[in-house]
């Protein structure tokens, strides 16, 4: 048996050991319903990633790391250990930027939480209900640190980076049966390996998968180590010398004990219905209600986008020129929206970014914060778009809350349309991806391993065709 050790009883808890005893409580069968739809929403993200440059190099990479029982999306039916499955798995989600968000905390918690709870499920022969507990589970320890690091973390750190680990140590917990004290450890290490600089938003390189990917890997091995009685530190986060005092200039220690009896942080997380930056979105969306409307692209002569001083920051970007920069550039969504409607993959990608007709609206366009918008931010994703058209008339519409945001949802029947165009951009057939849809929509009905199983199997199937052939 691990060894464990009694709280320091002249100590008030620490964060850690209060938030360990919310992730005791087990969720219900409305939560795990939820958790299946945040499954299929990440399993298509990660199908269409595993046939990305990105993707098929830490394949490789994976491969090499070490044999097992699990399984990596598209890989067949070679077998992986924990930490190379919860690797390359954790790199896939985020390729093509629409993996869910989680809005006050700034993070994607999907593509983290899901592949450690996947390996740590596979690694134990766990079934689809301590599967599905365990992402409710991994999400809330995630979204709580997250919430909690501040503004000033954001400025430098990539929070699903430098939060994630401790997302994947709680559900990869979870599954490990870890006890309140091995649980603290887990997140303590976990914290210990936080990492994750912004650099990677500044040039053209696959570091951003590499966050994802290590951040699973991390908190799955933290958790595997402290079921083994290997300690960690209990005031990770806000002891001297700890996570906030070395990343954090502006924390919220309170928001990761805030209302600990009240409903899981999963509910609050979005689905992102476009490919590009979640902070393009509800440009997307307002610029989409424009062409709604009537607005014929050759007649518009200026266009405006109010948002938020983060999205200015991150997505302000009058002329892309690879795939990565067009999803970070307000100017190219709103122009692909107002020329074509909704913005398919296809969109971001090189043909689209130097098409004539998007090339002449991208220049039409200015970008600013407005204070309404940024004081609303993260709360709310908000944007506005204002078109001046050749007849003098001027058109503007407002997205106060992004598509997928818990104010403004999607449906199931949008997700599984989703996962389909993914499961097709990822080179699947038709017959792949309805099977991948199916065994994620059933991991609710059965607890026991069959539907895990199922769902694994799914995610492992080669892809039908090849980039190349998708491109012939």
């Amino acid at each position: 048996m691990p060894a464990t050790h009694a709280p320091n009883p002249d100590m008030a808890p620490t964060l850690l050991r209060r938030l360990a005893g919310r992730l005791a409580v087990r969720p219900g069968a409305e939560d795990r319903a939820r958790a299946a739809l945040h499954a299929l929403d990440w399993a298509g993200c990660a199908a269409a990633g595993a046939v990305s440059p990105a993707g098929a190099r830490l394949a490789q990479g994976a491969a090499a790391t070490g044999a097992g029982a699990c399984v990596g999306v598209g890989m067949g039916a070679a077998g992986l250990s924990p930490a190379a499955a919860a690797l390359v798995n954790g790199g896939l989600g985020n390729v093509l930027e629409m993996d869910d968000v989680h809005r006050t905390s700034i993070l994607h918690p999907g593509p983290v939480a899901i592949p450690a709870a996947l390996a740590a499920a596979q690694a134990t022969g766990a079934g689809a209900a301590a599967f599905l507990d365990a992402l409710v589970i991994g999400y809330e320890a995630m979204i709580r640190v997250g919430a909690s690091v501040g503004p000033g973390h954001y400025q430098r750190w990539h929070n699903t980076s430098t939060c994630g680990p401790f997302g994947a140590a709680a559900a990869a917990g979870a599954l490990l049966g870890l006890s309140e004290d091995a649980m603290v450890w887990a997140l303590g290490n976990a914290g210990s390996q936080a990492a994750g600089p912004w650099r990677c938003r500044h040039e053209p390189v696959m570091t951003k998968q590499l966050h994802t990917a290590r951040a699973a890997m991390s908190g799955l091995q933290a958790a595997e180590l402290a079921a083994l009685g290997f300690t960690g530190p209990e005031a990770m986060l806000e002891g001297a010398q700890g996570f906030y005092d070395a990343f954090c200039p502006d924390p919220d220690p309170a928001a990761v004990i805030a209302r600990l009896d009240g409903p899981w942080m999963i509910w609050d997380v979005s689905f992102k219905p476009w490919p590009a930056c979640r902070h393009a979105h509800p440009a997307i969306d307002a610029a989409l209600d424009l062409r709604a409307r009537g607005a014929a692209p050759a007649a518009i002569r200026a266009i405006r986008i109010e948002t938020y001083a983060e999205a200015v920051t991150f997505c302000d970007r009058p002329a892309p020129t690879t795939t990565h920069e067009a999803k970070f550039s307000l100017q190219h969504a709103v122009a692909a929206c107002l020329a074509d409607g909704p913005p398919p993959l296809a969109a971001f990608e090189p043909d689209a970014i130097a098409r004539p007709d998007l090339t002449r609206l991208r220049g039409l366009t200015a970008v600013a914060a407005t204070p309404a918008f940024t004081a609303a931010f993260p709360r709310r994703y908000g944007a506005a778009v204002e078109i001046d058209l050749a007849t003098g008339e001027t058109l503007r519409a407002e997205a106060p809350d992004a598509l997928g945001d818990p104010e403004n949802p999607v449906d199931e029947a949008r997700l599984i349309a989703k996962a389909r165009a993914l499961c097709a951009a990822g080179g699947r057939s038709p017959d792949q991806a309805e099977r991948l849809i199916a065994a994620a929509l059933a991991l609710p009905d059965d607890p026991g391993p069959a539907p895990l199983a199922a769902f694994a199997s799914a995610l492992a199937e080669a892809p039908a065709y090849t980039p190349e052939d998708m491109h012939t």
